[in-house]
């Protein structure tokens, strides 16, 4: 075979055997082809990118060198190298493996500093049920979207929102009817969930306004006021991540440098595992002049959100640099003999000291293709990384480098690698403590004893009558809200919006709410109560159970009713006056559209004449004195309450048959008596007036006994 053709075949296998993972033999192909061929700057890139795969960093900074003194490196050189590094921190810090990032908003760039997106790292869900899910900061201005989940207003309405962060679930938006209002106006703010938030967590409420009216003064260009209501809002909540990193982005534009670096190291150590303070803090060193820092602080972001290119470029710019020979930065103006003596002086940043150029003995025989083929047969069969595997594809952008599976160097999961140096010092050794890269002098971190916001809610602060629905006037049960904002018990608002299609509180038009019959249940509502209302709540499941059972029983017997008043009030509930007309029977039960149905017939007392007419008469006088006797003896204030709610007792009737159910004074009194329902609807169902009077003396007698004994006793 000749010679070119040999090469060629070579350096074919290499690109194999890096292409199936086998970075070590990848390496040694590239180094025999540098020894035979001699400095060749793509050789040195492809040798170095198999030794960065490898973990071999200081054979690759050597390699990377050796490739700068031919040429300057140009930052997509060092795609590899960077997302070694970065998968290296993340396998030494003990980093979760990396997330998509958050993705509720369509559109939304994923390199984006001051986007949500940022947050999409290895920090694990939070179990707070009142922080957000997309910026992961306690909730400000909560809006519940159709499918139930709760997030920040802001976090929905920076970008059109096509979908739940949580469910994934598709998110109509609309403007609000007659307002002429963009379409992300008609997020409307969950009233419940607003109201708690501000009761129970006033200074951190207050700075989230604070931080929306900086930011309003911004945009209008007032720097200094807004960082006037950073400082305020900062004097509330100082351990508050977000309010950090606003103000550290603010000190970066009116060039306080110094006062950014040290809000961004404070976000830091409140947070290390998200990306808003290492990128802040980045930038504070960048403008500083500290560039081998900001690296440090790049890496970290690319460590936390693999997909973040923008700050990949700076970083591989920075790595460029350093690859850079000093001569290239010096002055034009500098004497020739000192720009040739320096011609050869390499930089020797702290970045790189970090690694050991500890010698390490190799063979450097050029290999024939067919030793080639057996060593990478051999490899194969003892490492994993065997060409059947590919790298796993990355979602973000087409330049974007891909990393191998679960983004862990190969070298970092097994122990085959050969050529591991003996005394190669860690890469992560300078990354252990983020506050630790800026200089002790710079700044003084704040004395936080406890970095972490508490959520718990003092007990004195949860009110059972701050989850009551508004139409039940009972704590929550299966808690829904309308696209409004308000909150009712899902079988409340379903009876309510069957005969209306107005929100029962605020009135607004929610027929579209209707017609898609979107009643999920608020997630975060019903949680709080399940935490802090457990015995409410069980209280609250048990009546409604019951009467859930009762509504299952369809009555053989009912009154119809006639309305005689109604009456609205503001806060759009209504009281309506009835009273009974007339009895019927349940002949035979049906279902129709949902409702229940029924065939009946009209109830009428049987009459009687003569002997038992006259018993009838005195039989009714009777009961009437023992029942004005009854009510005139009850306490003044429960004799008071029985008036406003059923008014006064009907007079005497000279002849009980007059009404085809009797006297209106009997069912008056079986309104008022303690009886249980199913004792009501006995009685209801009764044609015989004279027995309907024996049950109504049966009872009073006995009430009476009650009474007389409870005095006796007290």
């Amino acid at each position: 075979m000749e010679a070119p053709a040999a090469r060629t075949e070579m350096l074919e296998l290499a690109d194999e055997a890096f292409r199936a993972m086998n970075y070590e033999l990848a390496a040694d192909i590239y180094e025999c082809q540098l020894l035979e061929l001699g400095p060749q700057r793509p050789l040195y890139l492809s040798k170095a990118d198999a030794l960065a795969r490898c973990g071999r960093f200081t054979e690759a900074f050597e390699a990377y060198q050796s490739a700068a003194d031919l040429d300057r490196l140009r930052p997509e050189n060092l795609q590899h190298l960077l997302d070694c590094i970065a998968a290296n921190i993340r396998v030494k810090e003990a980093l979760s493996r990396p997330q998509p990032p958050c993705r509720l908003r369509a559109g939304a760039p994923a390199e984006s500093p001051g986007d949500h997106a940022g947050t999409g790292s290895g920090e694990e869900a939070p179990s707070d049920p009142l922080r957000c899910q997309v910026c992961l900061e306690l909730l400000f201005e909560p809006v519940s979207l159709p499918c139930g989940h709760t997030f920040c207003r802001r976090c929905v309405e920076e970008e059109t929102v096509t979908e739940c962060q949580l469910c994934q679930l598709p998110v109509s938006v609309r403007p609000r009817a007659g307002s002429g209002a963009s379409p992300e106006s008609s997020f409307r703010l969950n009233v419940v969930l607003c109201n708690l938030l501000e009761k129970w967590f006033p200074s951190e409420c207050r700075a989230r306004r604070l931080q929306l009216e900086a930011a309003a003064l911004v945009r209008s260009g007032d720097y200094s006021a807004a960082l006037g209501l950073c400082e305020q809002a900062l004097s509330l909540v100082p351990q508050d991540y977000m309010m950090r990193c606003y103000r550290a982005e603010l000190h970066i534009t009116t060039g306080k440098y110094k006062e950014a670096l040290c809000d961004g190291d404070v976000a830091c150590t409140l947070k290390p595992l998200k990306t808003k303070g290492h990128f802040w803090k980045a930038q504070a060193l960048v403008k500083m002049g500290r560039t081998e820092e900001a690296l440090k602080e790049y890496l970290y972001c690319i460590a936390l959100r693999p997909d973040w290119n923008s700050i990949k470029l700076e970083a591989q710019k920075i790595l460029c640099d350093m690859f850079s020979p000093v001569l290239e930065n010096m002055p034009d103006s500098l004497p020739t003999s000192m720009r040739s003596q320096s011609s050869c002086i390499r930089p020797k940043p702290t970045f790189l000291s970090t690694f050991s150029s500890a010698p390490v003995a190799r063979d450097c025989t050029v290999a024939g293709p067919s030793e080639v083929f057996s060593k990478m047969n051999k490899i194969s069969t003892q490492e994993p990384n065997t060409s059947s595997q590919i790298l796993k594809k990355s979602k973000a952008t087409p330049d974007e480098t891909p990393v191998p599976a679960e983004a862990v160097p190969p070298s970092f999961t097994n122990g085959s690698q050969k050529r591991k140096l003996s005394h190669e010092t860690d890469i992560c050794q300078s990354f252990k403590t983020p506050s630790k890269m800026a200089k002790k002098d710079e700044f003084v971190p704040l004395p936080f004893d406890n970095f972490k916001a508490s959520r718990e809610i003092p007990s004195e602060l949860v009110d059972p009558s701050d989850f009551e629905c508004s139409l039940c006037m009972r704590l929550f049960y299966e808690p829904v809200t309308t696209s409004c904002g308000h909150t009712f018990c899902l079988k409340c608002l379903e009876r309510s919006l069957d005969h209306n299609s107005s929100c029962p509180l605020c009135k607004e038009n929610v027929a579209e709410y209707l017609v898609t019959r979107a009643f999920s249940k608020t997630f975060l509502t019903e949680e709080l109560i399940i935490q802090y209302l457990p015995e409410e709540l069980n209280d609250r499941r048990r009546l409604h159970e019951e009467e859930m059972k009762e509504l299952s029983k369809f009555a053989d017997y009912g009154c119809m009713l006639e309305i005689r008043d109604v009456k609205f009030f503001p806060d759009g509930r209504s009281v309506v006056d009835t009273i009974g007309k007339c009895r019927f029977k349940v002949l035979r039960h049906g279902q129709r559209d949902g409702y229940n149905t029924a065939n009946i017939e009209y109830l009428e007392d049987k009459k009687v004449e003569g002997e038992e007419y006259h018993e009838l008469v005195c039989l009714s006088d009777s009961v009437y004195d023992q029942a004005f006797t009854w009510f005139s003896s009850l306490k003044d204030n429960m004799r008071t309450q029985i008036l406003n709610h059923f008014g006064p007792m009907p007079g005497k009737e000279q002849i009980p048959q007059s009404s085809q159910n009797g006297p209106a004074w009997c069912w008056w009194l079986l309104a008022v008596l303690p009886l249980e329902s199913r004792a009501q609807l006995a009685v209801l169902s009764m044609t015989s007036l004279k027995d309907r009077l024996i049950a109504i003396r049966r009872v009073l007698v006995f009430v009476t006994r009650q009474r007389l004994r409870s005095l006796i006793l007290t």
